[in-house]
């Protein structure tokens, strides 16, 4: 899966499932004219399909199928405590999809549910009046509504099929106290290049070194050409936050993740970079033991890891050596306090 076109995604997406009311949204009907050729099939709940028992998330990926629905409540979570939540109090996301595209090694989407298949909520506004409540009822009324709203998927890289990246920078634009964060791995920034930059948005670029992206992260874009992306959306004027974030401590990682510091700030100017995060390989334990049950084809489920808190991670130790490491060479090209480390 890249960003080269619609040809994979076709190819995928032979079959739409689709709830019955999820017909009446326009969203729903702009997605399902884009396959022309897929099989629409309407259901009435997306769990009848998605939520199936007995299913295998890596088969599933070979063929994913798009459900469309409508989502009934809960448009918005509290920020978990695996990520960085930049000093602010009112930190929360949304779950636009359900799965991703892409389909990279050590993701925990592959633990945390039970289908590869990809779920669209195509209820839009209900999302927004779920947001616009929350800012009016926030508990920091001096911090905007800080919403990461690609946190379980990757938006922008599926945005030419459910431009919902598109619909949530509109809406920032007319949401003063709202911050939206959109991360990803892709080159699609071609896709909202056309709308006007707004201090409203963060766009956030996942980086890994080169041999990761062959690795474990296949079918994404290469480093090359994320950081191509990275610098075009500088000189239209967005604020952009880079993200070495999980540093898998592969063998050689020092050398590996230095060059990769090297490169990124040889290419893109740091002085334009909004903030930098940094975090280590970690995983709730119940979705690493799904995945650790239904995969033996990646070294990456089968490392040195140890339990702590429910989390399972680098050693402490490790965990030092690798956020100092990166800190230090980071700390050379970008002041320390826009430097976020998950610890």
């Amino acid at each position: 899966m890249n960003d080269s076109g619609n040809s994979s995604w076709l190819s995928n997406f032979s079959h739409l499932y689709v709830e019955r009311a999820a017909f009446d949204y326009s969203f729903a009907q702009s997605i399902i004219n884009r396959f022309p050729r897929a099989r629409i099939v309407p259901i009435d709940d997306y769990k009848s399909i998605f939520a199936r028992p007995r299913q295998h998330f890596q088969i599933q990926k070979r063929s994913m199928k798009l459900i469309l629905a409508v989502k009934k409540d809960r448009f918005l979570y509290p920020g978990s405590g695996h990520s960085q939540h930049f000093n602010l109090d009112n930190f929360y996301y949304n779950t636009l999809m359900f799965n991703c595209v892409y389909n990279c090694d050590y993701c925990y989407l592959q633990g945390m549910y039970p289908s590869a298949n990809v779920v669209a909520f195509v209820n839009t506004p209900d999302y927004f009046e779920a947001t616009r409540q929350a800012i009016a009822e926030r508990s920091n009324i001096h911090q905007p509504l800080y919403v990461c709203i690609s946190y379980d998927t990757d938006l922008l890289a599926f945005e030419s099929i459910t431009p919902y990246c598109r619909a949530w920078i509109e809406f920032a634009q007319e949401q003063p106290d709202l911050l939206i964060e959109i991360r990803t791995k892709s080159t699609a920034y071609r896709a909202i290049r056309d709308l006007k930059a707004t201090d409203r948005v963060i766009l956030a670029w996942t980086l890994s070194p080169q041999a990761v992206i062959d690795r474990y992260e296949k079918g994404t874009p290469p480093l090359r050409q994320r950081l191509q992306a990275v610098q075009t959306a500088i000189e239209d004027g967005w604020a952009v936050r880079l993200c070495f974030d999980p540093v898998l401590a592969v063998k050689g990682w020092q050398a590996a993740y230095g060059h990769l510091i090297e490169e990124t700030f040889g290419y893109v100017d740091p002085a334009a970079v909004r903030d930098v995060t940094v975090g280590v390989f970690r995983m709730t334990k119940s979705y690493f033991d799904r995945i650790k049950r239904q995969r033996q084809d990646t070294d990456v489920i089968y490392n040195d890891y140890e339990l702590e808190d429910k989390t399972i991670t680098y050693s402490a130790a490790q965990r030092q050596e690798i956020t100092a490491f990166m800190g230090e060479r980071l700390r050379s090209c970008i002041p320390e306090e826009r430097i976020a480390v998950w610890t």
